[in-house]
């Protein structure tokens, strides 16, 4: 029994090594063809046995992170995993290898004719002409708007206003001092990040899911535990084992029209989630980004109407369907986890702008308000419907999902997502493949395509063009 103990132990403590090692060379610690740590220093420095640390370097050496020089040592691959031989990207002008990285920004930033790539709703459906009156209405309202800063944590009418929207819907007992506005929800995850995680600490995260939080519990050092997510939710059984044996710190989620799968986490594996965390001491990060953005029927409650504890955090972000140039977000949770947050967010930038949040705050409480989401959540089926029926006959397989603004396609096996987008944008098309979106980095024949951000005819067009590049690419 003993023996058996002791073989999990090191094979748990290669794998964290590993992952260590792999973070700091993806980070930028070690360049192209720098020498690694010698296996008897890296058996030191984390006090291990030497064999256990040359396994480490070995999988470094099996997936292409490291080579060997005879009686030499280890070093680094001259070549990102992700990258080709010669340097470039596979989508084209991504990020440079470095301290800092966003996968996703170098396929967003490339000029295309057919944008699947953007979880952005068209600016054609959004209130443009309305803001505009209220921006008017704003400044005469508050005539030294310019002249403040916002409160730290967010302005006060706005937090009530948003306090009383959540109690309505949830019947969630929000208080505005247990409030605070972001600069969007990708702001959020970062300081979150930066307070709760520090190197080597394990964080779970969902598989696939939202690739710049994986980009920035990847810049915190964090070790990323991958959590399978499917249309009926999570195996809490091995999410509890995952939480028994590595003790995260805690688990990014988004559990709700999830990005990119779509799939919605049912309600009683919601209930068990916080039981689960107040059991483990784990915070579940709760990103709602796509709540309001349902098809048929409202989704579930938000996990954090079950916490009473203090360990969840919810990220409710609601420009995205207004204005996403406001970046908004609210973040709710109890007084224990709110408090570091505020000074997070004060050494980060003071205060999200007060500009900003006067014309949402003017636009969401208004009339029109509900009439724009009842016409923007027709608009958004007509599209996902449009979508669906000019893939009908590849043979992808994807499951329909009832919100959110994309679809999340697996691809036959002989279709690499990789070679796919490269061939893609040469002919002026983007979506964003599996691979960024997977924590392993292994889902290759999976790709994101947003419905959301191209009117009807440039969607059929775009698709139609995507279809015949991947017919003529295999």
């Amino acid at each position: 029994m003993e023996n058996k103990r002791s073989t999990k132990s090191e094979a748990f403590l290669f794998r964290r090594i590993y992952d260590h090692l792999a973070t700091r060379i993806e980070r930028g610690e070690w360049k192209a063809h720098d020498k690694l740590p010698s296996v008897r220093l890296l058996a030191e420095q984390y006090r291990v046995h030497r064999l256990t640390a040359f396994r480490a370097c070995s999988l470094l050496k099996q997936h292409g992170k490291a080579y060997v020089k005879d009686k030499s040592g280890y070093y680094v691959s001259p070549t990102d995993p992700v990258r080709e031989p010669s340097g470039r990207t596979e989508y084209g002008t991504g990020p440079a290898v470095g301290s800092v990285r966003n996968d996703l920004i170098g396929i967003q930033e490339t000029p295309v004719d057919y944008q699947f790539s953007q979880a952005l709703i068209d600016p054609n459906l959004l209130p443009n002409l309305f803001l505009s009156e209220y921006v008017k209405q704003v400044f005469d309202a508050y005539p030294k708007l310019m002249g403040t800063y916002s409160n730290v944590q967010g302005d006060e009418e706005l937090r009530e206003t948003l306090c009383r929207y959540l109690a309505g819907r949830h019947r969630m007992p929000i208080s505005p001092e247990d409030m605070l506005i972001t600069t969007g929800a990708t702001q959020a995850i970062d300081l979150l990040s930066r307070l709760y995680v520090k190197p080597m600490d394990a964080v779970l995260v969902e598989r696939p899911t939202y690739s710049a939080a994986l980009d920035i519990f990847r810049m915190q050092g964090a070790r990323l535990i991958p959590v399978d997510i499917h249309v009926h939710g999570y195996d809490l059984d091995k999410v509890e084992a995952l939480m028994r044996q590595d003790r995260p710190r805690l688990f990014y989620m988004n559990p709700t029209f999830q990005n990119p799968s779509g799939y919605t986490v049912p309600v009683q594996t919601r209930k068990r989630l916080v039981e689960l965390a107040e059991r483990y001491r784990c915070l579940l990060i709760e990103d709602d980004s796509f709540h309001e953005m349902y098809f048929d029927a409202p989704p579930p409650p938000p996990i954090l109407m079950f916490d009473t504890e203090g360990w969840v955090v919810h990220l409710r972000s609601f420009s995205k369907y207004v204005a996403p140039g406001l970046r908004i977000c609210a973040v709710v949770g109890k007084r224990s986890v709110m408090e570091p947050l505020f000074v997070a967010k004060s050494l980060a930038d003071n205060g999200s702008p007060l500009v900003n949040q006067k014309i949402f705050l003017h636009y969401f409480r208004s009339e029109r308000m509900q009439t724009h989401l009842e016409k923007l959540r027709i608009a958004l089926q007509i599209r996902r419907d449009i979508m669906e029926k000019e893939l009908a006959d590849t043979g992808w397989q994807w499951v329909t999902p009832q919100g959110g603004l994309s679809l999340w396609i697996q691809l036959p096996e002989e279709i690499s997502a990789d070679r796919l987008l490269a061939e893609s944008l040469r002919q002026s098309v983007s979506f964003v493949p599996g691979r960024i979106c997977d924590p392993c980095r292994e889902m290759r024949s999976s790709i994101r395509l947003s419905y959301s951000y191209m009117n009807e005819g440039l969607l059929r067009d775009g698709v139609r063009r995507l279809v015949n590049i991947a017919r003529s690419s295999v």
